[in-house]
């Protein structure tokens, strides 16, 4: 079940080569809906019935997320600083 939720490696390198402001918000919807799929499917499907390539991507998506959330916290961290944070 969670397989079919995964994402293809080549999905996924077409859709990260072109640039958001030239798609379609019907290819931008698209988009997300399977990025969200994708993190549900690898989210559920168990590391034993991963192949080679989904541990690969995986392991470079969760790595690209973890900075992502870092790089927020810092910004935030920042503003807070300089007392431009949430108030």
């Amino acid at each position: 079940m969670s397989d079919a939720l995964r994402q293809s490696t080549t999905d996924k390198i077409g859709s990260s080569m072109k640039p958001d402001s030239q798609k379609s918000t019907l290819e931008q919807t698209s988009d997300s809906l399977k990025s969200t799929a994708d993190s549900v499917g690898k989210t559920l499907q168990p590391e034993s019935q991963k192949s080679t390539g989904q541990k690969m991507t995986d392991g470079a998506t969760s790595a690209g997320d973890d900075a992502s959330k870092e790089g927020k916290s810092i910004i935030g961290q920042a503003q807070d600083a300089l007392g431009l944070g949430d108030k």
